[in-house]
């Protein structure tokens, strides 16, 4: 039952984080450059360095949102459970 419990609260936490990335790229895209961020980067009409300014930003966001919803999903499971789940207390165990 637990692991089900981590799958989900996971996947929940993995899709939150893909809306917030979304709307703190649109927004920070629009604020540095003042417009509307690129539809489709690899759209040839898109000036390649437009293109690889979107990359690297939302690239960036995506990455530290699912860091950060997952770090407070393993919290608040562990705080339910009173243990990590277990794919991450194998690799715990396993850096040690």
């Amino acid at each position: 039952m637990g692991n089900l419990v981590w799958k989900l609260l996971a996947a929940g936490a993995a899709i939150a984080a893909s809306v917030v990335a979304r709307k703190v790229t649109d927004g920070t895209w629009k604020f540095v450059s003042g417009g509307d961020s690129p539809a489709n980067p690899e759209d040839p009409d898109i000036d390649v360095k437009e293109a690889i300014a979107f990359a690297v930003l939302s690239g960036a966001v995506v990455g530290l949102s699912r860091m950060l919803a997952n770090r407070q999903a393993t919290k608040l499971y562990q705080k339910s459970t009173g243990h990590l789940p277990k794919a991450l207390a194998d690799a715990k165990a396993a850096e040690q």
